[in-house]
């Protein structure tokens, strides 16, 4: 049996998806907007030390405001100096 590489509170944020199977690279898109958008301070933490800013950033810039709360996409635009490219869901 395969084990979760995610400690228990980016599970929580991650609760929809088999973290047993998710991969940190192929699926860092998925594991940073989840995060950003719900993660407790914890889980933030650690989507800190395993992601550089730069990717954080990337996420933030290719996803489409439909994707975020508007908190979370104000607060987490403001902290990275980023916002995303598109407003809606298709390029």
């Amino acid at each position: 049996m395969q084990t979760s590489p995610f400690p228990e509170s980016v599970r929580a944020t991650l609760w929809s998806y088999d973290t047993s199977k998710l991969d940190l690279v192929h699926d860092k898109t998925r594991i940073i907007l989840q995060t950003l958008n719900n993660g407790s301070e914890d889980a933030v933490r650690w989507l800190m030390r395993t992601y550089t800013t730069n990717d954080l950033r990337d996420t933030i810039r290719a996803s489409s405001e439909g994707e975020w709360s508007k908190k979370s996409l104000n607060f987490w635009s403001l902290m990275l100096d980023t916002t995303p490219a598109r407003t809606g869901r298709f390029p």
